[in-house]
C-alpha cells in the first residue's frame, strides 16, 4: 500500500489529491503521544501504516483509498495516570472527526466492558466501532434555500426523529421511524398544519448505549451519550449504508416547507464516561487535552456523565467543536443548534460570557447567521447560568416553565411570575439581549409530557430499571384528583381545560415559544418523566389516539400568534404604552396584587387592540370588558360575550383571546 506524508489539515479523513495521486488524507491531532499508527480494514484484514508528526498533528495520506473505506487510530505515549495520559495502542480508537462510523460496541456485561478499558492489555480491533471515509459535497442540494426565519417570528417544534413517525399509520411502514420517515409527506403535513417554523431534532449523532443500559436490555433513546460528533447516527437512517445522505435529504425537504432544522448538539461530554468508562476514542487520543481533570487527574463530571469536555481552556478542542458546528452548517444546510448543558461550553473552569468558546462561535463566519440556543446550566459548582449568556444565543428558559405551572397547577403561583413571563422574562434578558432570546417552554424532551403533567403527581420511571429513582421528582404538576388515566368525566375535562391554557398562554408570550411533539395532540408516557431509555411505545407518538381538536386548537394558536405584531416584534420590549394589565373587574393591577397567591385572573390588553383573558381557577371568574367593539376569536364553548354590558364569564381554567373592532 502507497503512502506518502500527507497533509497536516484539514483534520480528519478527505478524499483528495497529492502530487498527482488520488487517495485519502488522514490528519489527527494529539499533543501527548509518542507515535500514532493508522489502522485500515480491507478485506478483513488490517493493515497498520506510522503516521507523521507536525507539531501537534498526526498526519499521512494514503493513495488509492476510496469512500467507505474503515479505519481507526492506535496512538502510544508514556502512561502516566497522575498527568492524566492513558495511551494503549491495544485499543482501536475512532477519528473525533469521523464523518461516518460502524459497529455499536458490546458493553452489556462487566467482562465485555473490560475489552474498552484503558489499561487493558487486548487488542479489541475485532469489537471496536471504525471511522468510516465519506465523500464529501456529493449531493444535490437542488438550489435549496434556507428559510431564515426571524427569530421574533420563530416557533419550535422539539421532537426525536424515530418518535416522531414510527407509529404514524399514513407513513410507509419501511421508512417509519427515520429521516425518511420525517421527511414524508404525511409528516411534513402535519408540521404545517400546525404552522410551526423550526424542528429541533434531538441528537442525530452517533452514540452509545450505557453499559448499565445494555445490561438491562435497554438503550440510550434520546442518543444524548455521543461518540460521533461529526457522524449521523445509521439506526435513524431507513438506509443505514448512507445516513448522511438521508439526513440531507430530510432538511432540504423541511427547508422547502418553510421549516428550519435546529440540531441538539452535545458538547459537554462523550460516550467514555468516568475513569471506568470505556476508551473509545478522545481518552486515547489525548485525555488530558481533552477533558477536564482535577490536580490528581481524575474527572472533573460537571456533567452527571462521568466526563466534562474541556471547549474554552484547549484550543485544539476548541477547533474541534467549532470545525463540528461548521460542518454541520456548510455540508448538511442546518439552521441552527441547541447546546445540552450549555454551561459547560463558558467554563475555564469558571463561567463566563467572554470564554473562548463564545468568542470563537462569534467571529465565525459560517456561524454568524445561525440560530444558537443554549441550556444555561451544568451540574458543577455556579452552574446555573440562565440570562447570563452573551448575543447572539438564546437560552431555554426553565424559570417560564416552572413559573406558568404554578400559576395554573400549584396555589404557590403568583401573578407576578406570570405577568413577568408573559412580557418575555424582561428581568432575566433586557440587561443585554432581546425578548425572543427568551425559549419558552412548558414541557420538554426531559419531564413530563402536557398530558401527564396533568394527569400524574409523582413520577413513575419504574420501567427505566431504577426503581423510579431517576427523574426530577419535583414536577409542579396537578392530576386534578386521580393519579394517572381516569374515565372521570369530570376530572378529564379539567385536565382538557389546563392543557388547553398552558398551551394558549405558551403560544401568546412574548419570547420565543418552544412545542413539545406530541402535546398537540395528548401524548402520553405514562407517567415516565425520564424516557431517556425507552426507546418504545412509552416515548413514540401514537397517531391513532391524537385528539384532532387539540391539534386544531394549537394550529389556531399559532396561527392568532402570528396575526399580533407585538408578538412579533424584533427587539421590542413591552412599555405601558404596548401592553396593559388589568383585573377582571377592568382596572388597573395594583402593586399588591403582585404577590397575591389568590390572584389568578387578569386581563391583559396589546396593543389597545388584542385582549387576553386568563382564568386560572377552577371556578367561573366574571370580566368586566374595556369599552369596544369586541369580537372572540378563541375560547371554549361556554364562552359569550354579553355586548349589552360588556362582560365575559369563563367558567374553568381558560384563556380567551377577542380582537376590537
Amino acid at each position: 500500500m502507497k503512502y506518502l506524508a500527507g497533509r497536516p489539515f484539514p483534520l480528519g479523513s478527505r478524499l483528495t489529491e497529492i502530487n498527482g495521486e488520488k487517495g485519502v488524507n488522514f490528519a489527527l491531532f494529539s499533543r501527548r503521544a509518542s507515535g500514532v499508527e493508522l489502522a485500515i480494514f480491507c478485506d478483513g484484514k488490517e493493515i497498520r501504516l506510522p503516521m507523521i508528526k507536525t507539531d501537534e498533528i498526526w498526519h499521512l495520506f494514503v493513495v488509492g483509498l476510496k469512500a467507505g473505506t474503515q479505519y481507526g487510530y492506535r496512538v502510544t505515549g508514556q502512561v502516566n495516570e497522575e498527568k492524566g495520559d492513558l495511551f494503549n495502542p491495544n485499543k482501536l480508537l475512532v477519528d473525533p472527526y469521523a464523518n461516518a462510523i460502524i459497529g455499536d460496541p458490546d458493553l452489556s456485561s462487566d467482562d465485555a466492558v473490560k475489552w474498552f478499558h484503558w489499561n487493558d492489555p487486548r487488542d479489541n480491533a475485532h469489537l471496536a466501532p471504525k471511522s468510516i471515509v465519506v465523500e464529501r459535497h456529493s449531493f444535490d442540494w437542488e438550489g435549496d434555500y434556507k428559510p431564515f426565519t426571524p427569530w421574533s417570528e420563530t416557533v419550535i417544534y422539539e421532537t426525536h426523529v424515530k418518535g416522531f413517525s414510527k407509529l404514524n399509520p399514513d407513513v410507509p411502514e419501511k421508512i417509519r421511524g427515520t429521516f425518511a420517515g420525517l421527511a414524508h409527506k404525511a409528516s411534513i403535513a402535519h408540521l404545517k398544519r400546525l404552522g410551526v417554523t423550526a424542528i429541533e431534532l434531538l441528537p442525530i449523532t452517533y452514540h452509545v448505549d450505557e453499559p448499565h443500559l445494555q445490561k438491562m436490555g435497554l438503550s440510550n433513546y434520546w442518543g444524548y451519550n455521543v461518540l460521533g460528533h461529526f457522524a449521523v447516527d445509521p439506526k435513524l437512517a431507513y438506509n443505514q449504508a448512507d445516513p448522511l445522505t438521508e439526513f440531507k435529504q430530510l432538511v432540504k425537504t423541511l427547508h422547502k416547507a418553510g421549516i428550519e432544522v435546529i440540531m441538539d448538539v452535545v458538547f459537554n461530554h462523550t460516550a467514555e464516561a468516568g475513569k471506568d468508562g470505556p476508551m473509545l476514542s478522545q481518552r486515547g487520543i489525548d485525555n488530558e487535552a481533552y477533558y477536564w481533570l482535577t490536580d490528581n487527574s481524575e474527572y472533573l463530571n460537571w456533567t452527571g456523565c462521568g466526563n466534562t469536555l474541556n471547549v474554552s481552556s484547549d484550543v485544539a478542542v476548541l477547533r474541534w467543536v467549532i470545525d463540528c458546528l461548521c460542518y454541520w452548517v456548510k455540508e448538511c444546510n442546518v439552521d441552527g443548534f441547541r447546546f445540552d448543558l450549555g454551561a459547560v461550553l463558558g467554563r475555564a473552569p469558571t463561567f463566563s460570557e467572554k470564554s473562548a468558546f463564545f468568542t470563537a462561535v462569534y467571529s465565525n463566519s459560517k456561524l454568524s447567521h445561525v440560530k444558537l440556543i443554549a441550556e444555561p446550566w451544568d451540574i458543577g459548582w455556579s452552574g446555573y447560568q440562565l440570562g447570563a449568556f452573551p448575543k447572539p444565543f438564546a437560552e431555554w428558559n426553565d424559570r417560564y416553565r416552572d413559573d406558568m405551572r404554578r400559576f395554573f397547577l400549584q396555589s404557590s403561583g403568583e401573578l407576578g411570575g406570570f405577568v413577568r413571563r408573559f412580557a418575555g422574562s424582561d428581568d432575566i434578558f433586557a440587561h443585554n439581549r432581546q425578548p425572543f432570546h427568551s425559549i419558552n417552554f412548558i414541557t420538554a424532551h426531559d419531564g413530563f409530557t402536557l398530558q401527564d403533567l396533568v394527569s400524574y403527581n409523582e413520577k413513575h420511571n419504574w420501567a427505566n430499571g431504577e426503581d423510579n429513582r431517576d427523574g426530577h421528582g419535583h414536577n409542579i404538576s396537578h392530576n386534578f384528583g386521580i393519579e394517572g388515566n381516569t374515565e372521570n368525566t369530570a376530572i378529564l375535562k379539567q385536565r382538557d381545560l389546563a392543557k388547553r391554557a398552558l398551551l394558549a398562554t405558551l403560544l401568546l408570550s412574548g419570547g420565543t415559544p418552544m412545542l413539545l411533539a406530541g402535546d398537540e395532540l395528548g401524548h402520553t408516557q405514562q407517567g415516565n418523566n425520564n424516557s431517556y431509555c425507552q426507546d418504545n411505545e412509552i416515548s413514540w407518538i401514537d397517531w391513532k389516539t391524537a385528539d384532532q381538536s387539540l391539534i386544531d386548537y394549537t394550529a389556531k394558536l399559532i396561527a392568532l400568534r402570528k396575526q399580533i405584531p407585538l408578538l412579533s416584534q424584533e427587539s421590542k420590549w413591552w412599555t405601558s404604552e404596548s401592553v396593559q394589565w388589568l383585573r377582571p373587574d377592568g382596572n388597573v393591577i395594583q402593586f399588591k396584587d403582585w404577590q397575591d397567591h389568590s390572584s389568578k385572573a387578569l386581563q391583559i390588553l396589546l396593543e389597545d387592540k388584542w385582549l387576553i383573558l386568563v382564568n386560572a381557577k377552577s371556578a367561573k371568574q366574571l370580566f368586566l370588558l374595556p369599552k369596544g367593539n369586541w369580537q372572540v376569536l378563541l375560547g371554549e364553548k361556554e364562552t359569550t360575550l354579553m355586548t349589552d354590558t360588556l362582560a365575559v364569564t369563563l367558567n374553568h381554567i381558560e384563556v380567551c383571546v377577542l380582537q376590537r373592532n
